[in-house]
């Protein structure tokens, strides 16, 4: 029976537990937190780790982990930039990429001059004694790439630093790199699921989303729930797209757009779809009184909002938009509907149609913000005023509704 030595015991135990840490889907903090008290715990001087990594996601363009002996880990988002900041270029990480570096190790105690990375002169300062960077590619390397290519376009880049006195031993560096690609694959199952869930939340919504991912994708699962729909809509906003550059019609539009998210999100609601100008919300909190009151908080905090969107806009002499919302209860069906080679996570019924014959009466009853009598009656009592304005006879629908609207003093 072979005897592992006690370095190759040292990767082994470090490999499995990169391993077991994949395959129980541990986030990236917990991966890279655990995986530097590890190397704590095999006798690696370890002082500091850095992890940079690129991002598929609609805000920033990437993402940084940071560990600190005694202090733990820290994660952090970078914005996209066309250009790479200063202090990004004068980094040793983006050495390594602009000029197809595999690795840079400085012994910073071996060394009388100042480094010609910063970063490696404010890290001496604080008692660092040596530096080691390279990188883990996610990508398949093409037919005519090195095989030994670390460049990590697609995949992550780190450095360790230590404060030991003789820096990293050779058998440290080597413990190191021979865990690197169980420690980059492990990151890369962390980064798909994390890539999962935001691109869900982003495109289908919080609570969409959600379900999904935890297994709600057949064709025709669908459950049935009483909530307060919300329909938004820009007013004029077909007119000015006829007269405004395309530019300024998509900037006006994310504008406004993101006001009537943030209300919604901010009131436990969800975002169901965009459509065009507009979109349509459902909030289900609870029971429909504690919709209807949830939906209801949410308006006077969408007109004031919307107030000074406007005013901001005005000053800063772009034109501005008004809206409608139109705001109805009752029983829908949520879940699936669509193809089997293309669903949608949306919602029907009637009360989804009745609440857009409601919309199609803001210009006639002279009211941007419509309320039925299912919604007044559900959450009352109520901080709103609510007015009834009259009892109609919507499109396909066979009995009379009561519509009403929200009396705001300030604005009278």
């Amino acid at each position: 029976m072979t005897t592992l030595t006690a370095e190759a015991a040292k990767s082994t135990d470090l490999i499995e537990w990169l391993v077991a840490r994949g395959l129980e889907g541990a986030t990236k903090e917990e991966l890279l937190d655990g995986y530097c008290n590890k190397l704590l715990e095999l006798g690696v001087p370890l002082m500091r780790f850095h992890a940079a990594q690129s991002a598929l996601h609609p805000v920033y363009g990437g993402t940084g982990f940071s560990w600190h002996e005694g202090q733990g880990g820290e994660s952090a988002t970078f914005k996209y930039s066309e250009q790479p900041n200063e202090q990004w270029q004068q980094s040793p990480l983006f050495a390594i990429l602009n000029d197809d570096l595999g690795e840079i190790r400085e012994r910073l105690i071996d060394q009388n001059e100042a480094s010609r990375f910063p970063l490696l002169n404010d890290l001496r300062q604080i008692g660092a004694t040596d530096y080691y960077a390279t990188g883990v590619s996610f990508d398949i390397p093409t037919h005519n790439a090195t095989k030994d290519a670390k460049k990590a376009v697609g995949g992550v880049l780190m450095s360790w630093t230590s404060n030991a006195p003789q820096g990293f031993e050779d058998k440290d560096l080597d413990l190191i790199n021979t865990a690197l690609p169980h420690l980059g694959l492990a990151l890369k199952s962390a980064a798909s699921a994390r890539v999962s869930k935001d691109l869900m939340r982003v495109y289908l919504g919080r609570d969409a989303g959600r379900r999904v991912l935890s297994g709600e994708i057949r064709r025709g699962s669908l459950q049935q729930i009483d909530a307060v729909m919300w329909n938004f809509d820009l007013e004029g906003f077909t007119s000015l797209s006829e007269e405004l550059p395309g530019a300024e019609i998509i900037d006006m539009l994310n504008d406004y757009l993101a006001v009537a998210v943030g209300v919604v999100h901010d009131n436990d609601g969800n975002i169901l779809k965009f459509m065009g100008d507009g979109l349509m919300a459902m909030f289900d909190v609870g029971e429909i009184d504690e919709d209807a009151r949830a939906a209801l908080k949410a308006v006077p905090m969408l007109q004031q909002r919307m107030e000074a969107l406007n005013a901001r806009r005005k000053a800063n002499g772009l034109p501005v938009a008004n809206f409608t919302l139109a705001l109805h209860a009752g029983e829908i069906l949520y879940g699936n509907i669509g193809s089997e080679t293309r669903l949608d996570f949306t919602v029907i019924g009637p009360a989804v149609n009745q609440t857009a014959r409601i919309a199609g009466m803001h210009r006639s009853l002279g009211q941007r913000i419509l309320i039925s009598d299912d919604v007044a009656r559900a959450a009352q009592p109520c901080g709103q005023d609510l007015i009834s304005v009259g009892r109609y006879m919507l499109r396909g629908v066979s009995e009379p509704k009561e519509l009403f609207t929200v009396y705001n003093a300030a604005e009278a």
